[in-house]
């Protein structure tokens, strides 16, 4: 198996004789055995030291006298082996006063010798008198190779007389790794076990069980927020552009496309008028793409600390990478990054260092995390995140035409159990000029009302009435509409197709006044 990019600079690092490396994992036992093959490979031994059993050689034979920090840095500094030493959660030590100095004083003797110091814990603390000594290296999480030998291993075992079977095609094979890629291989593990038990078969509906898994992560994280990919690009209506855009890249994040030499999708963002079906389309593609839909809430970073809000933003991308390939959505960005140019008078320039952090991740990542972010106020947001190559493409979602507005009748008529066939869809679709997709919504939820009070089922007249009763945002906010149009006339793509857009919106809205 070929090693990742952070083991093969561990091995460097050791044969540069680098005294002090801080390795940051949540895997011990897969960080010990990585280790334990460069200590072969350079012909050294390696030795485990914890709070709990003392120094352990590769054995499990262990000096339980050693288990005081201070007594396992005295043996390491005398001792002439040619050894890693590993030192688990010591991160929980490393603040004393008394650790701080026998590590520095460490640090000659280690790089005149054959021995390394490897401190491995899942949290990061570093002292500042230890900030110049210690390297710290991130321990990737399982790439593909390795979360395709556990699959394997489960295959093996259902073709020995197991009682499970394993019915997974080479395609949806590769399909089962890419929703694993972001789990610890304990956590993969887990997942097909719990996929197993369920109705002793493996197979690719069992996507959903390994998506539940990294739901367990977002909810650790508490920075992100997991959402249930419940909706689906049928109960949108309209949109044929936007759709198809989407449609398009739904299998570049295969390995079949990067052979191909095509990257992955960077992401979108979505500019319209409020009720236009903008939230709910990033809920769509995560269930068009079966990928986990992730949401950030910019007011959560914002920490009362100094440098809690960039170390926030930090963790959320983290956490973010970690489970990839996902959709990052990030509802009424406007809002979050509002405030950025004066930031310097304000809040010390906290804002501004956030955004940077963030605009410098779209401009370099390299984990598929595409980002799904949708804005009501254009004039709002910053102009440097719409710069080409941060985000692949700029959407406008528009109000919906006449033949956009029956497909969304129909669609809301549906859903509460009732017979689009039965109520005039043409005439709803025309007296509903300027109608938002959620304004139409909530027509049919009044109409509803009125049935139910009534003890009867509605009727065409009873969604009429509701229409006539509503003042539609298009006419109270007229005139920041028409700013928001004339802004994505040529700074933006449409989201719908020309062929559907039916007469002037603006002429549309105007016959609105007539139920007013």
């Amino acid at each position: 198996m070929t090693p990742n990019t952070s083991e093969r600079e561990i091995e460097i690092l050791i044969r540069a004789r680098y005294p002090l490396i801080y390795l940051v994992s949540w895997e011990e036992s897969r960080a010990e055995n990585m280790l334990s093959a460069v200590a072969s490979r350079q012909g050294k031994r390696i030795l485990i030291w914890s709070v709990t059993r003392g120094l352990c050689d590769s054995q499990q034979a262990c000096d339980k006298n050693l288990r005081e920090p201070q007594a396992a840095l005295e043996f390491i500094e005398k001792s002439d082996q040619r050894a890693i030493f590993v030192l688990c959660d010591f991160h929980a030590y490393i603040q004393d006063a008394g650790i701080i100095r026998r590590l520095r004083d460490l640090v000659s003797s280690l790089k005149a010798s054959y021995k390394t110091l490897v401190i491995l814990s899942p949290q990061l603390t570093i002292p500042i008198e230890l900030e110049k000594d210690i390297t710290v290296v991130d321990y990737d999480l399982p790439g593909a190779d390795e979360l395709e030998s556990v699959l394997n291993q489960v295959t093996s075992a259902s073709q020995d007389g197991s009682r499970f079977r394993v019915q997974l095609n080479p395609e949806e094979k590769e399909r089962l790794i890419q929703a694993g890629l972001g789990m610890t291989l304990t956590e993969m593990e887990n997942a097909l076990a719990k996929a197993i038990v369920q109705d002793s078969t493996l197979d690719v509906r069992d996507m959903d069980t390994i998506l539940q898994e990294k739901k367990q992560i977002i909810r650790k994280s508490r920075l992100l927020e997991y959402f249930e990919a419940k909706e689906e690009f049928g109960q949108i209506g309209g949109l044929e552009i936007l759709k198809d855009w989407l449609g398009k890249r739904g299998s570049a994040f295969a390995v079949k496309a990067r052979e191909y030499g095509l990257p992955e999708p960077k992401g979108i963002l979505l500019l319209g008028v409020q009720g236009c079906g903008k939230s709910m389309t990033c809920k769509a593609i995560s269930g068009l793409w079966k990928l986990p839909l992730l949401r950030l809430d910019m007011g959560s970073v914002f920490g009362g600390f100094i440098g809690q809000s960039e170390e926030n933003m930090r963790r959320a991308i983290k956490t973010a990478e970690s489970i990839s390939p996902c959709i990052l959505w990030l509802d009424e960005i406007e809002k979050g990054l509002s405030g950025t140019q004066s930031s310097n008078f304000s809040d010390g320039g906290t804002t501004a260092r956030v955004f940077s952090t963030f605009l410098t991740w779209l401009q370099e990542k390299k984990k598929p995390v595409f980002i799904a972010a949708t804005a009501n106020n254009i004039q709002s947001l910053p102009p440097e995140l719409l710069r080409k190559g941060r985000l692949d493409e700029i959407f406008f979602i528009d109000l919906p035409t006449m033949k956009e507005r029956r497909d969304i009748f129909a669609i809301h008529l549906r859903k509460v159990k009732r017979d689009p066939e039965h109520f005039g869809l043409d005439q709803l679709a025309q007296l509903s000029s300027g109608f938002s997709g959620a304004e139409i919504e909530q027509t049919v939820i009044a109409a509803l009302y009125e049935g139910f009070h009534q003890n009867r089922d509605i009727n065409h007249s009873d969604v009429v009435q509701s229409l006539q009763a509503i003042v539609p945002l298009s006419k109270t906010m007229r005139e920041d509409i028409d700013s928001l149009r004339e802004w994505a006339q040529t700074r933006a793509r449409p989201a719908s197709s020309p062929e559907n857009t039916g007469s002037n919106p603006i002429l549309d809205r105007a016959k609105n006044l007539e139920f007013s």
